[in-house]
């Protein structure tokens, strides 16, 4: 399992889990920062010690093969394991050399030294003082709010003032050192991929000039070479791609960090200060607390952010009441007293602001008023075109050939008009922004987990088997246009040594578009590289996919030993049973209009190679629940008193005993109706009457 990803919107809470996270990246870097200044220290030896260069070599190749790459997220694509086996690779290659010894290794400073301590001392160093600049905030933050807190409410509503806006602007510093400390530990955890192997790289590859047998070595770790060098540069490109993109939410973040709360199971957690009596009168302890209303569970975790560690046990009670404490009757500020059903007495707690305690309030159903903040709320478009896809076209110029296609005035504008007007670079971006501009992705947001598992297995083969099966489970207008996207890309693809377009970088292209996440998360960036092979299997596999029925999802054989129990055997689980079956509403007559114009202005463009929907039919892909338009229709088993009705097969199946029916997918049976076996349905095919799979059909 690799290290959990740091999310920004943890840096607002500051909450255990959150420092305990961050305590094992630090750790890693640490880890990683001893073994750098092993390898170097090794380095040197293996230089300058001619005659001990065969234990050297060994030293040298045993702290290689015993490190091990921690990733961020809880899977590896190809190219990061191929990273993740490199030291090993490379181990293997030294002890191989252990006998060839030769002559003195040259430039090794040059090509292994120097950028090793190049990274340790940019990188890693840069990490250590963010840590010292954010634990030095930390105290600092600590220190202003305790200050703050014990304030007396007796003291100048103007001096009060002050000091809250003093504190607001330490907090806000705090919250900013926590969002780039976060961010620069994530920068450096990714670049050790890329930059710290590739000086190992170059170093194996000049003991290859040197060694006698070195030729006929590197001509055997030639293959393992070209992959890894793929893999690091496939890794660098995911890595600028994904810095951007973390870059990005920080920012937002930074700027409206309440628009990007992690969305909690608790109905209210924060840092709550709990009054507490001691044989030498009454202490304030800072806890951790949360609250669920369903459970009306209060749990209160001891614990201090300087130290970073608890204070004592956790403790849980059930909340029976909570009341707002009037100003006059303690001394502190932000306060409310708390009843609980298994503790005695009242526990008085110390909200960090006005603002914080009217949250609090609203959570547990306060008794007193809830007070409001006064915050306010054309070319010639052939498919060899170079950067196809890749390369965008002018912003105004894309935005104008939407509205042409999407306004039925210019519903007349034929295929030579679009084709002289526009350029190909502008055609290919406007494809693009329409499928970003729908509701919900083209893939389906409530499959966009799914697709993400599948691109994860170890087998390749069931990899494209799983996306195969989960295909099949769109709705059919989404199968449709996503078959006419994948069929084009293929032929982008198969045009690859003009147009530099592969299939990794169409689905560096398309796989943030047609799979993007609900949620925009720094664990959902972490995911694009599988988004990104997801588009690629399709486009390798497009014709097997699209054009065959996958396997279906319970064999009869299955069936018929399910119906071979007791009565009392419960029917097929909702894990057996097909998906959900969609259907959309009839689309009004403009509607209709829009998607013939849409797809007929799409259609002029098809002799280029970003056409794709040159469908005789309109295509309007069903979305998620965003669409108004979407019923969703689940299959159920009629009871007893349900008429006979007619049913049609959604896969074939073949009958292993007399009682059963063989049909093919697309079979329409009549007198369908509930049978005495459990999972089976009775029905009437060409005059014959048998048992029917109920998850093999659905009913007309």
């Amino acid at each position: 399992m690799g290290l959990p990803a740091l999310e920004f919107s943890d840096c607002c809470l500051d909450s255990p889990h959150f420092r305990e996270t961050l305590k094992s990246h630090e750790a890693e870097l640490d880890k990683t920062n001893k073994f750098i200044k092993e390898l170097i220290k090794d380095g040197k030896s293996l230089i300058s010690a001619l005659k001990n260069l065969s234990s050297a070599k060994r030293k040298f190749a045993d702290s290689l093969n015993e490190f091990k790459f921690q990733c961020i997220g809880d899977a590896e694509t190809d190219d990061e394991m191929c990273i993740a086996r490199s030291l090993q690779e490379f181990a293997t290659v030294l002890r191989n050399l252990e006998d060839e010894r030769i002559r003195m290794i040259e430039n090794a400073s040059e090509v292994l030294i120097t950028p090793l301590e190049k990274f340790r001392k940019e990188q890693i160093g840069a990490a250590k003082e963010a840590k010292k600049k954010y634990d030095k905030e930390t105290e600092k933050y600590c220190g202003i709010l305790e200050k703050h807190l014990n304030l007396s409410s007796k003291k100048k509503e103007s001096q009060l003032q002050e000091a809250d806006s003093q504190v607001d602007l330490v907090r806000q510093h705090f919250y900013e050192v926590s969002l780039e400390y976060v961010f620069k530990v994530q920068e450096v955890q990714e670049r050790k991929m890329f930059e710290f192997v590739e000086p190992l790289l170059a170093f194996l590859q000049g003991l290859f000039t040197f060694y006698h047998h070195g030729y006929e070595l590197a001509k055997d770790f030639g293959d393992f070479k070209t992959q890894l060098t793929i893999s690091i540069q496939n890794t660098r490109n995911r890595f600028e791609g994904t810095r951007s993109e973390v870059e990005s939410l920080m920012k937002k973040m930074k700027e409206n960090p309440l628009e990007h709360k992690t969305i909690s199971p608790y109905t209210m957690e924060g840092y709550l200060y709990v009054q507490e009596k001691r044989h030498f009168g009454t202490s304030w302890v800072k806890h951790y607390c949360t609250y669920q209303r369903d459970s009306k569970q209060i749990t209160m975790v001891p614990f201090d952010q300087k130290s970073g560690g608890k204070g004592g046990e956790d403790e849980s009670v059930t909340l029976k009441s909570c009341t707002r404490r009037k100003t006059d009757s303690i001394e502190k500020r932000f306060c409310f007293d708390v009843e609980a059903v298994d503790r005695p007495g009242v526990i008085t707690m110390q909200a960090l602001s006005e603002e914080d305690r009217r949250l609090w309030m609203e959570a547990m159903d306060g008794r007193e008023p809830v007070y409001n903040s006064n915050k306010d709320s054309q070319s010639e478009g052939r498919i060899n075109e170079q950067g196809l896809y890749r390369i965008v076209g002018v912003n105004s110029r894309v935005q104008k050939l939407l509205s042409v296609l999407m306004d039925p005035k210019t519903a007349s504008e034929t295929e030579t008009d679009i084709c002289a007007e526009w350029e190909i670079k502008t055609i290919t971006s406007a494809l693009k922004t329409y499928l970003r501009m729908l509701p919900g992705p083209l893939m389906m947001y409530q499959f966009q987990r799914s697709f993400i598992k599948a691109a994860k297995l170890e087998n390749q083969e069931s990899r494209v088997s799983e996306i195969h099966s989960l295909v099949h489970r769109l709705p059919e207008k989404n199968r449709q246009m996503l078959q006419l996207l994948m069929n084009h890309l293929a032929n982008v693809a198969n045009n690859h040594k003009q147009n530099l377009m592969t299939v990794a970088n169409l689905g560096v292209v398309f796989g943030p578009t047609l799979l993007r996440p609900q949620e925009e998360t720094v664990a959902a960036i972490m995911d694009i590289k599988f988004q990104n092979i997801v588009i690629e299997i399709l486009i390798e596999n497009h014709e097997k996919i699209f054009n065959t029925v996958p396997d279906m999802p319970l064999t009869n054989a299955q069936l018929h030993l399910s119906r071979k129990k007791s009565s009392d055997s419960k029917p097929p689980s909702c894990s057996e049973r097909p998906l959900t079956l969609f259907h959309t509403v009839q689309s009004t007559e403009k509607q209709e209009q829009r998607n013939s114009i849409i797809n007929s202005s799409l259609e002029s463009v098809s002799s280029n190679p970003n056409s794709i929907l040159n469908s005789s039919s309109s295509l309007q892909p069903n979305m998620n629940s965003s669409d108004p338009d979407l019923n969703v229709v689940k299959p159920t088993r009629p009871n007893s008193l349900t008429p006979f009705r007619k049913a049609k097969a959604l896969y074939a199946c073949k009958a292993e005993h007399d009682s059963e029916l063989s049909f093919t997918a697309g079979t329409v049976f009549d007198n369908v109706h509930p049978s005495q076996e459990p999972g089976w349905l009775e029905g009437t095919l060409n005059g014959k009457t048998g048992l029917i799979p109920e998850n093999y059909v659905e009913f007309l």
